[in-house]
């Protein structure tokens, strides 16, 4: 994909229609209040169109929404950053299962074979062309969680090694309803099925499997095929990714209980054990597959553009948001692309409204502005854990971290829900922004989710950056706000990761305006003082110490 080129050509453009600011010096009011529903409806509606082709990172979706943000963000006044570009080159490995695998269960004097997508999913992270298991003792860890922290350990007294293990989604919190159990029904890093793969593989089981149950996972089985067949990505090692369980899936609820009655036992009575303390369980069953893969290493980029500031240059202020998207499916009968207007062309929109009111000041903030627009966020964050790992700017130099992803096109809110609540000192600022609008801070309508462990933000939080995810607010502004989220939230819910995630002209985004200035606001506040956010005392990531 040559992407550099088009960037000369980007960068010269001059015809930017409804997409620019005012070229004369603003105050901060003056930005703020410029920031604009009319051109974030523009922004969404060209970068989620057909021409974009789904975004998927090494298509030519991914050149041309690049080349976008170069025209964009050079005209806002930042500059390209990273040493003279605007790009960040993340290796990756392009890993396609195939569609035929079948996973055959026997024991207990039977033999069942599972379908791909209708039962089950698997494939696998090594980069190899064919993985399998075969005759592996299948042993239910209830969770699969190993948290000392928690006192609680799935795998204690057990040796996993070369079985496959099976574990539900979330974590004990959720369904208990016991708020002392983790955090409740607040879902942590341990609920979420990264973690979960990561943990078998370090105890040395070869093929992992979650069970999918939609309340807990906080979306259906529907998303679960869309996201983990077709093209898989990877950031790319020396090794292969060795390290990991040969294979890793999902398995239907129903396909789970039938799994537990060839064992002779009862789903609901073990997942019940489950929440009540660690368990794990041989069924006495074992599991044969065999997964075929093209593998395919190519090389897609985060955008990295950076304003500086006035004074002490060398410290930033970052704000990520994912461009990618999940490209084309041509098995699809009608409609072929999955658009991302929602998720996440909204929030690339807003980064780039908030780029133009940082750039229109007249005097730039005391500290630099980085935006990292990520690539490959819909393959497991892997844009932003490559940066995180590999940073342009030292971390220990990376002041605060905010998010955009999925913004709120509900309608405006009384209040102002932050994901993840109570993380870090970032809220005092954001307060005073808050304030500013008549909202009031309060938890994400739905802690369950996890969504602070399930976009880019997450990754600067684990290496300590302190990092923030706000988004939209439970109580609308007024009745007809509320007839209107009653109306669009649905539909909302049903695209997530559907080809219907397309743009409409009719979404009221004065609510994501909102959201964009309050963000806005807290980030010039940060930017413009000597003041480092600090994470809370009882939040679980800290600040490495020097």
């Amino acid at each position: 994909m040559k992407i550099m080129s088009s960037f000369a050509l980007a960068i010269t453009a001059t015809a930017l229609s409804l997409t620019t600011f005012s070229s004369s010096a603003k105050t901060f009011e003056q930005a703020y209040d410029n920031i604009s529903e009319k051109r974030l409806h523009q922004h969404i509606k060209t970068i989620s169109s057909d021409e974009f082709e789904g975004r998927l990172p090494t298509s030519a979706g991914e050149k041309k929404v690049l080349d976008y943000l170069a025209k964009e963000f050079t005209q806002a006044g930042f500059k390209p950053g990273n040493n003279g570009s605007f790009l960040q080159p993340v290796e990756l490995t392009e890993i396609t299962p195939g569609d035929n695998t079948v996973l055959t269960i026997a024991g207990n004097g039977k033999t069942k074979n599972l379908s791909y997508v209708k039962d089950m999913v698997l494939g696998s992270s090594r980069v190899s062309e064919l993985e399998a298991i075969k005759d592996s003792e299948i042993v239910f860890v209830g969770y699969g969680i190993n948290a000392p922290e928690y006192k609680w350990n799935d795998y204690e007294g057990i040796d996993v090694k070369g079985k496959t293990v099976v574990m539900l989604v979330n974590d004990p919190g959720f369904e208990s309803q016991i708020p002392s159990l983790f955090t409740g029904t607040a879902m942590t890093y341990y609920g979420r099925w990264t973690y979960k793969y990561e943990e078998a593989s370090r105890q040395g089981a070869a093929a992992a499997i979650i069970v999918h149950e939609t309340k807990p996972a906080s979306y259906g089985w529907s998303v679960v095929t869309n996201g983990w067949t077709g093209p898989q990505y990877a950031l790319y090692r020396e090794d292969g990714n060795k390290d990991r369980v040969q294979l890793e899936g999902w398995l239907t609820l129903e396909s789970t209980i039938d799994l537990f009655a060839q064992a002779g036992l009862d789903f609901k009575t073990y997942k019940r054990k489950a929440m009540q303390g660690p368990i794990n369980k041989s069924l006495g069953l074992k599991a044969t597959a065999a997964v075929e893969s093209k593998i395919k290493r190519s090389t897609s980029y985060n955008f990295v553009a950076t304003l500086e500031g006035s004074e002490t240059k060398d410290e930033h202020v970052l704000l990520t948001g994912h461009w990618d998207h999940m490209g084309m499916d041509d098995a699809l009968a009608d409609d072929k692309i999955y658009n991302g207007a929602h998720d996440n062309a909204t929030g690339i929109a807003g980064i780039i409204e908030l780029a133009y009111a940082l750039g229109s000041l007249d005097e730039a903030p005391k500290r630099s502005v980085t935006v990292i627009a990520t690539t490959a966020e819909e393959q497991g964050l892997l844009g932003s854990k490559y940066y995180a790992q590999n940073p342009i700017y030292p971390l220990e130099k990376s002041v605060a971290a905010f998010n955009m992803d999925s913004l709120n096109i509900l309608g405006q809110t009384q209040d102002l829900a932050v994901k993840g609540k109570g993380k870090s000192t970032i809220e005092d600022f954001l307060e005073v922004a808050a304030k500013k609008q008549n909202r009031n801070l309060v938890t994400e309508p739905n802690p369950s989710a996890g969504s602070y462990y399930r976009s880019d933000h997450f990754n600067f939080a684990k290496v300590g950056v302190p990092a923030l995810y706000i988004g939209g607010g439970a109580i609308p502004l007024n009745d007809e706000v509320a007839a209107y989220k009653a109306k669009v939230q649905p539909e909302v819910r049903r695209c997530y990761h559907q080809v219907c995630d397309e743009y409409n002209p009719n979404w009221d985004l004065k609510g994501a305006i909102d959201d964009v200035r309050v963000i806005f606001d807290t980030m010039f506040q940060i930017a413009d003082s000597d003041e480092w956010p600090q994470w809370s005392k009882s939040s679980e990531f800290q600040r490495p110490k020097k």
